[in-house]
């Protein structure tokens, strides 16, 4: 008889015992096709005709997830975005539902979390207003690899994020460096969002501090309300960002407002705007859009038109955009 082996067996069954159990590992998807048109005297950049590209784009996406439990009631999640076309890149987080304390993540690339979280909430039935046009300065933090905490006290959703570096390099754990960005600094936000009891009303706020390559830092603070009544919602919002830099600071400030109708179960319209002031300039950025969206099952088609004026607050600079999308989720 191996008795090293037995001993060997009852070790490991142990730890297995302790261990989180197995689960499934899911797959889901979507795809995009879609026609995009540009005008305006932004337009160069960014005129697929003249680049000799198709107005006709397509994106499609794919997401692995699967979680497991521990011995404690507490589940370990991980999450895989595999996306291609349209500039889209791969983002991965894994998380630890804590039960009643929270929910503990870590995302690469995009952690979405605390301020930045809730860079524009007005309501809409596509995209916001920031999406179609270019140079699209607004006053929000950036997103990227970041811890988050999530927890619900009191009926508010409070998240919390922390990163040592939004869009810094991803050190990966065979000891290779990944490219994600210029090297930034520590960065920390908190925002809540509470719903006020059954009266179609919303409030939220957030504010926090993004480190920058240089030694200043960017201050943000998000403030907004929204209300909905019978197929209606209005959102109005403020972000500001300011710098701390002792020279060449630049500050935002940006105002925003939405409006949506659902006229159906199915279809949806909107109207949303945002202003930008910045430091230094004479006129806002002033951006608008109309967006419309019909979802059946797992198909939706939607459009908007989108408009800037005085892009990255510079009189005279224009810059429009029309889009049809067809996606399908499967």
């Amino acid at each position: 008889m191996n008795i090293k082996k037995i001993g060997l067996t009852a070790l490991a069954t142990s730890l297995v015992a302790t261990s989180v159990s197995a689960g499934e590992l899911t797959l889901s998807g979507s795809a995009m096709i879609s026609y995009s048109e540009f005008s305006g005297t932004e337009a160069a950049t960014v005129n697929l005709e003249k680049l000799g590209k198709s107005k006709v784009g397509m994106d499609q996406s794919i997401k692995a997830s699967g979680s497991g439990e521990m011995d404690n009631g507490w589940t370990v999640s991980l999450t895989h975005y595999i996306e291609s076309g349209g500039g889209g890149s791969d983002t991965s987080s894994i998380s630890l539902g804590m039960g009643d304390l929270g929910t503990l993540s870590y995302t690469q690339d995009d952690a979405g979390g605390g301020v930045a979280g809730i860079d524009d909430l007005t309501p809409t039935a596509y995209e916001e207003a920031f999406d179609g046009p270019q140079g699209d300065d607004i006053a929000a933090m950036s997103s990227g690899n970041a811890f988050v905490y999530s927890n619900t006290f009191a009926g508010a959703a409070v998240s919390i994020m922390y990163s040592e570096n939004l869009t810094g390099p991803d050190n990966q754990d065979d000891g290779s460096v990944g490219t994600d960005g210029a090297s930034g600094g520590t960065s920390a936000s908190i925002a809540v969002v509470y719903p006020v009891g059954d009266t179609g009303l919303t409030v939220y706020a957030g504010t926090g501090k993004e480190g920058q390559p240089t030694t200043n830092e960017l201050d943000h603070d998000a403030i907004g309300i929204k209300y909905a009544f019978g197929p209606v919602t209005v959102g109005y919002q403020r972000n500001e960002q300011d710098d701390t830099a002792a020279s060449s600071a630049v500050d935002l400030e940006t105002t925003m407002f939405g409006v949506s109708f659902m006229v159906n179960d199915n279809l949806a319209i909107s109207y949303g705007q945002n202003n930008t002031e910045k430091t230094g300039t004479t006129v806002d950025q002033e951006l608008e859009a109309i967006n419309v969206s019909y979802t059946m099952g797992g198909m939706t088609i939607a459009a908007y038109s989108a408009k800037g004026d005085n892009i990255a607050n510079t009189p005279g600079k224009t810059s429009d955009k029309n889009e049809v999308r067809l996606s399908f989720a499967f």
